[in-house]
């Protein structure tokens, strides 16, 4: 049987499953990012992203009517 947890509350700290991660393809994914990217580069599209978040319309949510 599969478990099933919240990785965004019980891994905060570290993978607890660890070999048997659902999302262990990200993690690796994640991991070949940080070493090929030099931080200049990664400044660079977190500048970008912060740039366009500015410049978007807001969001408007307006919650459902029970």
């Amino acid at each position: 049987m599969e478990q099933k947890i919240n990785c965004a509350q019980a891994c905060v700290n570290g993978c607890v499953l660890g070999n048997k991660c659902p999302n262990i393809e990200f993690r690796e994914a994640a991991a070949k990012f940080l070493q090929d990217t030099p931080l200049d580069k990664m400044l660079e599209l977190a500048q970008e992203r912060l740039r366009k978040k500015i410049t978007e319309p807001p969001k408007w949510v307006f919650p459902e009517d029970p």
